[in-house]
């Protein structure tokens, strides 16, 4: 009778190519995601010596010098940005918005932003200024 001899295959994964992928993309992710943030030409206002500019994982509103609102580059009504940001805040409760508002914008717009945003909840609102 004949013996029949199996042959053993490796079938373990490899992990070094993949850890030398997932390296690479996260490099580069590193350097592409700071110069993803692009948003509506505005100028803000002068204000002290230090700038507020809010966090990079704060949701972005702009309000331009004719009084429209911007969410990132997405022009919207009011009522609709609002919507977006609660649908927003349903996955981080701790969201932070940070309104820009253009030196020449009614006053009045930016803050009927700010009290939308207020009165449905939102206790982590800042206005976005540049230095002096």
């Amino acid at each position: 009778m004949a013996r029949v001899r199996r042959r053993q295959s490796d079938a373990g994964i490899q992990l070094t190519p993949m850890i030398d992928v997932m390296t690479v993309l996260l490099a580069v992710f590193m350097v592409t995601t700071p110069m993803m943030t692009t948003g509506i030409d505005l100028e803000l206002p002068r204000a002290g010596a230090s700038a507020m500019t809010g966090n990079d994982h704060a949701i972005q509103i702009s309000v331009d010098a004719n009084g429209r609102y911007f969410l990132s580059e997405t022009q919207l009504p009011r009522e609709e940005v609002v919507k977006r940001a609660i649908a927003m805040r349903g996955e981080n409760p701790n969201l932070t918005i940070m309104i820009s508002g253009d030196t020449n914008a009614d006053y009045g717009a930016v803050m009927a932003m700010m009290g939308s945003l207020k009165d449905v909840g939102f206790q982590k609102v800042g206005l976005r200024t540049q230095p002096e």
